[in-house]
């Protein structure tokens, strides 16, 4: 829609056709695109005349319409066998002479292509089609690569600025996607991750939201969510999350795709071969991009392939679904233009600017309140350490100790935990006064910790208090401290043997390739006393 021009005197407007099983949500949403004022009921529609009609589907309905009708891939290319659509199964969706020829008549004036190799598969399904089709690129596509520059701005949106890396589940709709083979993999990679190492993402195709409601989906989503995954709304923000991805864990559809197209290291759960055109890209993409298994150890998968990746195995296979790519919004918007032209609309002199998508808005819960906790001193004396976020009911065997928040609900993991931590910043009680309330309530706990701000907190460990804060490296921001991770390395540090006195000489805590440095200091007046000295 950004490719007609309001300047250019075009008033644009918007409508659904009906027969769709998956239009759940659709009106209140481009309600909120265009206003109610510019979507129309589809009798209103019918009923007075246009110069154009653009869709993204093609639908033998439309040829109500009173207007040249140009259609288009809403996906990348045209893959999927959906006999409901096109009454056969062997024509890929959008297609199939079911969809396009209405009374005897071709309907669409314009059949966009994504590549000119569409054609051939378009002659053998609807060869008097064929006159109609014009490849005008991938504008959808175009615009994620315009958006590669603003990869390092989604990355800190989305949280992993810190030195984490990226995972994004992609899913389709059917019971052969991703969600319908696997439902449980973004729980399993949740728990699976180290969460200092990994963050993850998941992109859900429209019609998943639809055929489920907003709050269903997220209500099957709490554990994962608990444990920090990060849900992208069906509206926008999937191609900023492709951008900012290190990972992408996908099936056939097209987001998948579009990753792989933008060199994001790719791998498939599953393929959904069974309901695609085997002469189609996207069944050749499944046939050739590495694969998942969901039962297998999904860490040391992941890690493999980045030692295996091998960065343009899959450009044939995704140049064959995407042509002409710099210039798609230029020919797209040039063949809409060339309709309106005839009546007095005047084509823009120059081609349409970069647009990059805008800023992800995932759906997200709180912060993990409980981990279990591994780790190591290392010979430079960095504490390593990894976390894994704690999830009700899918705990089989322990890795390691707990730490757990105060603010967790799980009293038992409370009870149990070696680290404890007040990880919101309260003034009453002061984060002093909160450790030495705690002492006597957590006989189990070896370290207490309570946040000051987002760069200090006060540490308790062995009878002795100590204030902990980040040290800003040159030129950089001052690290955030989170409080779990704090108590975590202190009782690694203290289980290897070594003191809290010597903590004054600072601690380095390493999280993957993440290093922050922390500095210990005792109360000016130390009120605790000179007792807490000798049993530090």
């Amino acid at each position: 829609m950004e490719l007609l021009r309001r300047e250019d005197g075009i008033e644009k407007y918007l409508t659904v056709n009906p027969g769709s099983v998956f239009a759940a949500g659709l009106h209140e949403y481009l309600v909120r695109v265009v206003g109610a004022q510019h979507l129309l009921t589809w009798e209103e529609a019918t009923r007075r005349p246009f110069q154009l009609a653009v869709a993204c589907a093609v639908h033998p309905s439309m040829g109500r319409l009173d207007a040249p009708l140009m259609v288009m891939p809403h996906g990348a290319g045209y893959n999927r066998l959906v006999s409901q659509s096109t009454g056969d199964a062997v024509s890929p969706a959008g297609l199939s002479r079911r969809e396009l020829v209405h009374r005897g008549k071709v309907i669409p004036a314009v059949i966009g292509l994504s590549h000119p190799d569409q054609l051939p598969r378009l002659g053998r399904s609807c060869p008097e089609a064929v006159p109609r089709a014009q490849t005008i690129g991938d504008w959808c596509y175009q615009r994620l690569r315009d958006s590669e520059c603003r990869r390092d701005q989604y990355r800190a949106v989305l949280g992993v600025a810190d030195g984490r890396r990226l995972v994004v589940i992609h899913s389709t709709w059917s019971e052969h996607s991703l969600l319908g083979r696997h439902p449980r993999l973004p729980l399993d990679l949740m728990t699976a991750l180290p969460a200092d190492e990994f963050a993850v993402a998941a992109v859900f195709h429209p019609n998943v939201w639809a055929r489920h409601s907003w709050a269903a989906v997220l209500e099957r989503l709490r554990e994962p969510m608990d444990a920090g995954l990060m849900v992208i709304p069906p509206q926008e923000g999937w191609r900023a999350a492709v951008v900012a991805s290190d990972w992408v864990i996908g099936d056939h559809g097209s987001t998948t795709f579009y990753s792989a197209a933008a060199d994001r290291l790719t791998l498939l759960a599953t393929t959904g071969i069974e309901e695609l055109d085997p002469d189609s890209p996207a069944a050749a993409f499944g046939r050739t991009a590495p694969g998942l298994d969901p039962e297998g150890d999904l860490y040391e998968q992941l890690l493999r392939a980045e030692r295996d990746h091998a960065p343009h195995a899959l450009r044939p296979v995704v140049d064959s679904q995407l042509a002409d790519v710099e210039k798609s919004g230029e020919l797209t918007q040039q063949r809409m233009y060339e309709f309106l032209e005839h009546h007095g609309v005047t084509p823009p002199r120059r081609p349409p600017p970069p647009m990059p998508v805008p800023d992800p808005e995932p759906e997200r819960t709180r912060p993990p309140t409980a981990y279990e906790v591994t780790g190591t001193v290392a010979d430079d004396g960095a504490v390593e350490v990894r976390r894994w976020p704690m999830v009700a009911g899918h705990h089989e065997e322990d890795r390691g100790f707990y730490a757990v928040a105060a603010e967790s609900p799980h009293a038992l993991w409370y009870h149990a935990a070696d680290v404890v931590a007040r990880t919101v910043p309260v003034a009453v009680p002061s984060p002093s006064e909160w450790c030495l309330r705690e002492v006597p309530k957590r006989p189990g706990a070896a370290v207490l910790v309570a946040r000051i701000d987002a760069a200090s907190a006060v540490v308790w460990l062995r009878g002795a208090l100590f204030e902990a804060r980040t040290v800003r490296p040159w030129g950089e921001r001052q690290p955030e401290l989170d409080p779990l991770l704090l108590g975590a390395a202190v009782n690694l540090w203290l289980t290897h043997g070594r003191s809290g006195a010597e903590l004054a000489r600072g601690l380095v805590v390493r999280t993957g390739r993440r290093s922050i440095r922390i500095e210990f200091t005792r109360p000016a007046d130390d009120r605790h006393g000179a007792e807490a000295h000798t049993q530090v």
